[in-house]
């Protein structure tokens, strides 16, 4: 791909103090604005250094935070430099994952977000899902069902976390699938905190819910996802309460 001369972007030197948020500002704004977009290739150090008036490390730091954010990919080599993305889910996530980390979610608040936001799923999903979104599911119960078999409860627990998320994505909605794959990942720090634990209704409730979703009976699948989930948290939570305990 062709990289774009520096001067059709219209960058403006910055001021020195926090230089690198400036640069790392002026950009974003230039996606924002649709004059970058998904695959365009920043122009090079030494043409963006001297047009910010800055030096290539304080450059380099501006380009590393949009990295981190997810805005920017570095490559190297001589095909290499500063590419936007076409955006990703996983900022989000992993942030929601440090925000439970550090004690600002909480499994309580967990516990009640996954509830209200899995009713919503599946009462868009019974609008919206298709054949193919039906069969993704059947396949997971399918393969949660060996796995329980052979006892290997890791990925047990990875193919009921992957549940949630292809029936987000059955919502065809973007902010909805990030918000279950963030709440996915709380999940599975949680459990890998209270440790691996047994229940004979997961799969039993997985084929009732896929029932309903074939239907398209909105409110049974609602139903059965909110008394699954509230069954299943109250599990948890007292595995977790245990745990504080000991």
């Amino acid at each position: 791909m062709k990289e774009t001369p520096v001067s059709a972007f219209g960058f403006a030197p910055i001021t020195p103090q926090r230089a690198f948020e400036e640069i790392a500002g002026q950009i974003r704004e230039l996606v924002a604005k649709g004059k970058l977009r998904p695959g365009d290739r920043l122009p090079g150090e030494r043409e963006l250094s001297a047009k910010f008036n800055v030096s290539r490390n304080t450059l380099r730091e501006a380009l590393r935070a949009l990295e981190l954010s997810g805005m920017i990919e570095l490559r190297k080599g001589a095909t290499g430099g500063a590419f936007v993305l076409p955006g990703s889910s996983g900022v989000i996530v992993n942030g929601l994952r440090d925000l439970y980390h550090l004690g600002t979610i909480t499994p309580q608040h967990l516990t009640e977000a996954r509830i209200w936001v899995s009713t919503i799923v599946v009462r868009v999903a019974c609008e919206r899902i298709t054949e193919d979104d039906l069969k993704a599911l059947e396949a997971n119960v399918q393969a949660a069902v060996r796995a329980q078999k052979a006892g290997n409860f890791e990925e047990r627990a990875e193919l009921h976390r992957q549940f949630h998320n292809i029936l987000a994505g059955a919502t065809r909605n973007p902010i909805i699938q990030v918000t279950m794959e963030g709440m996915m990942e709380i999940m599975r720090q949680f459990i890998k905190g209270i440790g691996p634990s047994e229940n004979a209704y997961t799969l039993p409730s997985r084929r009732r819910l896929l029932k309903h979703l074939r239907e398209r009976d909105a409110d049974a699948a609602a139903l059965e996802m909110s008394k699954f989930l509230k069954r299943l948290e109250t599990k948890y939570l007292d595995l977790w309460n245990e745990r504080q305990k000991a």
